[in-house]
């Protein structure tokens, strides 16, 4: 039996909320598999695309990775800052940040519909 897309985007976001670091589509697809062998990697990304529309899980372009959001911007800018050495992701609220994307785009007659900025570095542990 076909579960319902909400059932499914809840149980996407359990695999997310689980890990400590970004996890692939197929990173997840694995985990769930235990539970649900039949379950198909277009399954996943359809939940996963679902789950990043209403702004519930980020897609990490620049690493093909997802992570659970965790702040509430509706309307703001999420600023991923992502650990090159031990993979951690830490979510801050860019709001400051969107009026001058807003015009960086606008310079160049860019429509954004949405707004994420990835930082690549070290966190305080790792730099330690």
């Amino acid at each position: 039996m076909r579960k319902q897309a909400a059932t499914r985007q809840s149980d996407v976001l359990e695999v997310l909320k689980g890990n400590e670091k970004p996890m692939t589509a197929y990173a997840i697809l694995d985990q769930m598999k235990q539970a649900e062998p039949d379950l198909a990697a277009p399954t996943v990304y359809r939940t996963l695309a679902a789950l990043t529309d209403q702004g519930r899980a980020h897609k990490l372009e620049s690493i093909k990775a997802f992570v659970p959001c965790r702040c509430d911007h509706k309307a703001s800018v999420p600023v991923l800052a992502i650990c090159a050495d031990c993979g951690t992701v830490q979510e801050h609220d860019g709001t400051p940040l969107l009026p001058h994307l807003t015009e960086i785009a606008k310079q160049s007659d860019f429509n954004a519909t949405r707004h994420i900025v990835e930082l690549h570095g070290q966190c305080r542990d790792c730099a330690a």
